[in-house]
């Protein structure tokens, strides 16, 4: 593993099959983001969970259980099927830890069947060759990995030294996007870790993205010394393979607040267990309409909804999609998400 300092240098090469087909991935999307800025009748992601069961229990995460059954994979279908009808772009799987769910592949085909691009959050535990392979029969065509730290402890197990093996695989195997992301805040120890995790990533042909993680009161704290050197570090990373940090993130770094309109529930959708929908993972409950009964009524009505706790809103996934529409369509109704307003709400 590379330690040293500078700017990361990936070490694969890409076969020319992969490259095609990252370029015919690379066409689907910017057919999507031009779609997307053409109307705003459909949503541009939706996140879904067929398994709130998750292997792992990181301390800062209020996402999992260990006990949830998966989904039946019939039910799963049909909700693809209805987000497919709403016209959505994008459908990601996360958990708990999805790869626990047995019908897995199929949910994969279904997405790409109604015709979206189908991604997935995983903790990496599970993949090994013949998974990631099976993954690539399925469709996928973006998986992310967040990694937390160089060895195990008790706030996260999602280390490098664990699932470095995996990376390996992933790079001589998977024929998907693959992105790593790394975390400062939220009681991480070693903020330093995130660049040997960054590094690491790029070296094998992997996307890097670092993100900001609230503490346990779901609550903005300003990034320390240490954290912000470790956030500028990878600032000064200027490969095309980095996600660029907008103005949000940096107002988040300083703990401070976003001006900026929230598409939750519109533009995104948070899909539980249940198949309720959600603004996210951090306000479950709101609006918490079944999926099969949302209609574009809904969607419109959302769009043009302000949401209290968007200020401090660490769901940079949320953010991004809503900034597809920050220029247009001034929000005329309020909802204030939980029991605080003005605070990310985290609701276990």
């Amino acid at each position: 593993m590379n330690q040293t300092s500078g700017a990361p240098q990936s070490q694969v090469k890409q076969t020319p099959a992969r490259r095609l087909k990252a370029a015919a991935r690379k066409a689907r999307e910017l057919s999507l983001v031009g779609r997307a800025l053409a109307s705003t009748a459909h949503p541009v992601m939706a996140q879904i969970v067929p398994m709130r069961f998750c292997n792992l229990s990181c301390a800062y995460c209020n996402e999992y259980d260990k006990v949830s059954e998966p989904v039946p994979v019939d039910e799963m279908l049909r909700r693809i099927d209805h987000l497919g009808r709403l016209g959505t772009s994008i459908i990601t799987i996360s958990g708990g830890e999805p790869l626990t769910h047995p019908d897995l592949d199929q949910v994969i085909a279904r997405i790409r069947k109604v015709g979206a691009l189908a991604g997935m959050i995983t903790n990496g535990y599970f993949l090994v060759p013949d998974r990631i392979k099976r993954l690539n029969k399925a469709g996928l065509d973006h998986l992310q990995i967040s990694i937390d730290n160089i060895e195990p402890d008790d706030v996260s197990k999602k280390s490098l030294k664990v699932l470095d093996k995996k990376l390996q695989w992933l790079s001589e195997h998977a024929d998907f996007h693959v992105n790593i992301n790394s975390v400062v805040g939220g009681g991480i120890k070693n903020p330093q870790d995130a660049l040997v995790i960054g590094r690491r990533a790029i070296e094998l042909g992997f996307t890097s993205t670092i993100g900001i993680i609230h503490d346990g009161d779901g609550q903005l704290k300003p990034l320390g010394d240490a954290e912000r050197a470790v956030w500028e570090e990878m600032r000064s990373w200027k490969k095309k393979n980095y996600s660029r940090f907008n103005q949000f993130q940096e107002a988040i770094a300083n703990g401070q607040p976003n001006d900026w309109r929230c598409r939750a529930g519109s533009r995104y959708l948070y899909i539980c267990e249940d198949g309720l929908v959600h603004y996210c993972s951090q306000q479950r409950g709101f609006p918490g309409v079944p999926l099969s009964d949302y209609t574009a009524a809904d969607l419109k009505r959302e769009f043009l909804t302000e949401k209290t706790c968007a200020p401090n809103c660490t769901i940079s996934c949320v953010h991004q999609v809503s900034h597809i529409d920050h220029w247009r369509a001034p929000q005329t109704t309020r909802v204030s998400p939980g029991a605080v307003e003005d605070l990310v709400n985290i609701q276990i």
